[in-house]
């Protein structure tokens, strides 16, 4: 089957090949001595450690050069393996470059899911397929599943067909097949049957000569394993096996590349990995760090090659990077040297009041950069969770700043925003035909296409509201008496929460709607792994209305929010997720949010124990090093979660951060502040609390007398007590059942009493916890 490679065709003038002969080709120049190591070695295993802006990329192409111009192999005997398109794309451009129209003749250059398919295309047969089968996208996959379960009657409201598929590509990404499921994920879904409805679904895959993506690698293994001449035939034709981004491999990832590499004794295999075990940030998703530390394990003798000198960001910004990653223990090992050649501004650790103090200083300091020349283009904001951004897309749209959300839609642009908009419209205004189109099945209600045309074609032929034709057809025959009685409750649904719209608070009233429409109960049975950023979504939706006096203020906001948009090539700050940013730089880049809980997640922390508390350590760094010039941390004293405010603790992280390369900013917000004495000090918290930007006459008496009060107890600025943060034992000056004032929550009472935190039932702010120094006797 092998045929014999097509010579490669004569390089145009100026390329490589042509210049060879007139001493160091020119590819090595400009290489340091690592990276011109781990180019010219090519025989054996060898690991190439590339620390965050190392040039990686550039080691790759630069080998595969070299490979080719030094006739080592021919293009079609080179297996070079990435993890997305636009990576093998980026690539094959850069090899072009270098060696001419030879990179053409490279087949095997493209993704894991890409080779697997056009592997497993060469030999359908062999698993049971034709050449010309279908890869299924998650719609199709769904819809698949979703039959199996009515066939086998299994609820699919109590077992979504999202979170099997979920289980799915979990098994896969392991290389699991339907007999291999462990008994510990037996009981996870349809009470043990799992396996029988995966043994289930690949026979249908077959019958409809399909697969899905995990297939492509899944089923290749299976190839290899069952047909050893095919594995030998794929030995003799890759002479040269690299692979980019090595840390994110997953478990089948690394079994259809250790079967490839075989063909030659563990210390002969010419297999190059390529990665970074500290930015290893995807175990959510199958990724295995395990898989680059024990490289040298599985290929005994192999040589290890740590590119060290980073190409992109200051000294200070590289040594808080290594300082804090330092701190795990599953790394092999490296510490980053900067080629910048200048420290740097060191970097700064802000700590605010508040998420909108948060947003309202970033935006500042992004204007004052673009005062100074910089464009908005070379800044970004990075950020833990996606809820965190509406802040951020709220201040800048005051401030007229443009920015673009790389990674996802906007915050009002997000599914589960539209659907929640889409409610409070039409509880707003039950004429909004789009509104209830839009959340008539959502969640899912039983309604059928028959009844959704009875439906239509009534408020057509009518010429009235869709609404309008429900009340008509709740009340006459055309539908079937079940389709009748769930019209007849959702438009009483929708009286009822006009009604108390009427009375009670606009965010109060979202929570409800979206809590008795059962749409937060639907995201909440949803298994799929973005349910839980979602439902975060939601609740930060809710908490985004109560700066509006009413619901038909804030639906106008949004309305006007909506209507902006940013033209691809306009100079916009960009805002992400860390993990959206792996692998991209910026000349300035700040970073909010590192309390925790926040960051690290604690939903990380609960689900991964000390392995999820490494990878978030590895997401920190990521996020570090993203940094070219300037890099800023902020974290805010008072965050909402859960609906709640809570006093936010700081990020165990920011302990870990070199002091020496850090400074530490407040902007005078609060007085206790975080550890002023108090419970959760952190030692970036030294700082004379009067050393403020405040600058009112009572606030500069304090600071002058600070020297003198420190051992004379709390300090009083003309007459009001600073605000502690922990009990003194003097117990609490406050009764239950006071009325008190507070000056952001107003009027409330006394409901609990804890040393001198007291939890208050405030008129308008509901249910809060908050330090007895901020309250006034009411």
């Amino acid at each position: 089957m092998t045929a014999e490679p097509t010579r490669i065709e004569r390089p145009a003038k100026g390329s490589i090949t042509s210049q060879l002969g007139r001493g160091a080709p020119d590819y090595l120049k400009g290489l340091n001595e690592e990276q011109r190591e781990a180019v010219l070695t090519t025989e054996g295993p060898l690991l190439v450690l590339a620390g965050a802006g190392t040039g990686k990329t550039r080691v790759l192409t630069t080998r595969i050069a070299h490979i080719l111009t030094s006739r080592l192999a021919w293009p079609s005997e080179i297996l070079s393996v990435t993890f997305t398109n636009k990576a093998a794309r980026e690539m094959k451009e850069r090899i072009g470059v270098l060696v001419g129209s030879g990179v053409e003749g490279m087949p095997w250059l493209g993704t894991f899911h890409s080779i697997g398919a056009r592997i497993l295309r060469r030999h359908a047969e062999l698993v049971g397929l034709k050449p010309d089968f279908t890869i299924l996208d998650s719609d199709d996959q769904i819809r698949l599943i979703k039959q199996l379960l009515e066939v086998a009657n299994i609820d699919e409201k109590r077992w979504p067909a999202k979170q099997f598929a979920g289980m799915l590509d979990g098994w896969k990404n392991r290389g699991l097949l339907p007999r291999d499921v462990p008994a510990a994920d037996l009981s996870y879904f349809a009470n043990g049957r799992a396996p029988d409805l995966y043994q289930q679904y690949q026979d249908r895959l077959a019958t409809l000569n399909a697969t899905d993506f995990g297939d492509l690698l899944l089923l290749c293994i299976g190839l290899f394993r069952d047909h050893p001449d095919v594995l030998a035939e794929y030995h003799k034709r890759f002479k040269y096996i690299l692979v980019d981004e090595y840390q994110d491999s997953n478990v089948a990832q690394y079994l259809w590349l250790r079967l490839l590499a075989q063909g030659k004794p563990a210390p002969e295999a010419n297999l190059c990995v390529v990665g970074d075990d500290d930015q290893s940030i995807y175990g959510w998703r199958g990724a295995e760090v395990d898989n680059i530390l024990r490289f040298e394990k599985d290929f005994p003798g192999a040589k290890v090659i740590r590119l060290e000198r980073n190409y992109r960001s200051t000294s200070n910004i590289l040594a808080a990077a290594s300082h804090l990653i330092a701190h795990n223990e599953g790394r092999l090992g490296k510490t980053l040297q900067t080629d910048v050649g200048e420290a740097g501004d060191l970097v700064g650790v802000t700590s605010v009041w508040d998420s909108e103090e948060e947003a309202r200083q970033i935006g500042e300091e992004i204007e004052q950069f673009q005062r100074q020349g910089d464009e908005l283009n070379s800044m970004a904001i990075l950020v833990r969770a996606s809820h965190q951004m509406r802040e951020f897309e709220e201040r800048f749209i005051t401030l007229g700043l443009s920015y673009r959300v790389i990674g996802g839609p906007r915050f009002y642009e997000r599914k589960e925003v539209r659907d929640a908009l889409a409610y409070l419209r039409l509880v707003a205004n039950p004429t909004d035909d789009l509104a209830f189109e839009r959340i008539i099945n959502t969640p899912k209600r039983g309604l059928g296409d028959s009844t959704l045309k009875i439906l239509f074609d009534t408020a057509r032929h009518q010429r009235i509201p869709l609404f309008n034709a429900v009340r008509m057809l709740i009340e006459t025959e055309e539908l079937k008496p079940k389709q009748r009685t769930t019209l007849r409750d959702l438009a009483a649904q929708f009286d009822n929460w006009a009604e108390r719209g009427r009375t009670i608070d606009h965010a109060e009233l979202a929570q409800q709607v979206l809590d008795e429409s059962g749409y937060t109960e639907m995201w909440q049975l949803d298994k799929s792994p973005d349910s839980a950023g979602r439902l975060e979504n939601l609740k930060e939706l809710v908490r985004s209305m109560e700066g509006f006096e009413n619901l038909a203020g804030f639906l106008e906001h949004v309305s006007l929010v909506m209507e902006r948009d940013t033209g691809a090539g306009e100079d916009a700050v960009s805002i992400m997720t860390l993990h959206s940013a792996k692998g991209l730089e910026f000349k300035t880049v700040f970073l909010p949010g590192w309390e925790e809980g926040l960051f690290p997640s604690q939903r990380t922390l609960d689900e991964g124990g000390r392995a999820g508390l490494e990878e978030e350590r590895r997401l920190a760094y990521v996020g570090l090093t993203r940094a070219r010039k300037r890099l800023r941390v902020f974290l805010a004293q008072n965050r909402r979660i859960h609906g709640l405010w809570q006093s936010a603790i700081p990020s165990r992280f920011l302990d870990e951060l070199p002091a020496e390369a850090v400074e530490v900013k407040d902007t005078g917000s609060s007085y206790g502040g975080y550890g002023y004495g108090g419970r959760n000090a952190n030692r970036f918290d030294t700082r004379d609390p009067f050393d403020s930007v405040y600058e009112t006459p009572g606030w500069q008496r304090a600071r002058a007398q600070s020297g003198q009060r420190k051992s004379a107890g709390p300090l009083t600025i003309d007459g009001d007590l600073v605000a502690r943060s922990v009990d003194d034992g003097r117990g609490s000056a406050y009764d239950l059942g006071q009325r008190v004032f507070h000056l952001k929550f107003g009027y409330g009472r006394v409901d609990a009493i804890e040393g001198n935190k007291l939890t208050i039932e405030f008129e308008k702010a509901g249910r809060k916890k908050v330090l007895d120094s901020f309250i006034q006797k009411g």
